[in-house]
């Protein structure tokens, strides 16, 4: 299933959401070379977030394959910068695109409930809950995380506690035929949760390569709970589709 839009309004101008999106295409594009295998894999190495390396606990000078002939050479004690850094880089196309497009699904709306500064922390506590998750999930890994998508699973824990039966649009495949289905929030939302939590309960101390799930969990949870800090009640007034029931005024 996959997410093509929501029946939610919004009343702000998203400009943090747009803003993020604006600055993750920047970063592919000017740091990433548009995944340029050379400027990829420097990107990679060194503003990704790689745990073991992060925690001292990988040698220095131990190179580590990423395909395509290309390495990376730990430093034996990584950057602390890369727990912010990693969030705002991507390993493809697929991975930029997909990720921003679920920014923007569900970032609008939430930035529409707490306003455009506590939206930005918001988003970044998120994004750094994620990744302190995924540490501890595999403190020696040696493969470089990157990806905004523990941040944006933040959103998406929050969207599911501020409009749980919003309907939202999903594509849908059966085999050759692909179909269009509205279905609640807590419906899609709980759904790809319950599939971060399944992946990342087989993956849990493996330190090879893939989805880093527990990071989509640690900022999926991070969001569900952060909200009632970060919501604005008087912006969430206004709103038709906040909560359980649509609310008549």
């Amino acid at each position: 299933m996959f997410p093509i839009k929501d029946e939610n309004p919004h009343y702000l101008t998203p400009l943090v959401t747009i803003g993020l999106i604006a600055v993750n295409l920047a970063m592919w594009v000017l740091v990433q070379g548009m995944g340029s295998p050379m400027l990829l894999a420097s990107s990679l190495c060194e503003q990704g977030l790689i745990a073991g390396d992060l925690l001292g606990r990988v040698p220095e000078g131990l190179s580590v394959a990423l395909g395509r002939g290309l390495y990376c050479v730990m430093s034996g004690q990584g950057a602390v910068s890369t727990l912010l850094t990693h969030m705002f880089l991507h390993g493809g196309w697929l991975h930029l695109l997909g990720n921003l497009w679920f920014l923007w699904i569900f970032g609008n709306n939430v930035e529409d409930s707490m306003g455009h500064t506590r939206f930005l922390i918001f988003y970044l506590l998120c994004g750094l809950v994620a990744a302190f998750l995924q540490i501890w999930s595999a403190p020696d890994s040696r493969i470089p995380m990157v990806g905004a998508s523990g941040a944006i699973g933040g959103v998406m824990g929050a969207y599911v506690m501020l409009y749980p039966r919003v309907r939202v649009h999903m594509l849908v495949w059966f085999g050759f035929y692909v179909t269009r289905i509205p279905v609640p929030a807590y419906f899609m939302l709980g759904y790809w949760f319950l599939l971060q939590l399944v992946g990342g309960a087989t993956s849990l101390g493996s330190s090879e390569g893939g989805v880093a799930f527990w990071a989509h969990v640690g900022g999926f949870a991070a969001g569900a709970l952060l909200v009632f800090l970060f919501r604005n009640p008087k912006l969430l007034a206004r709103h038709p589709f906040y909560g359980w029931r649509r609310r008549v005024r």
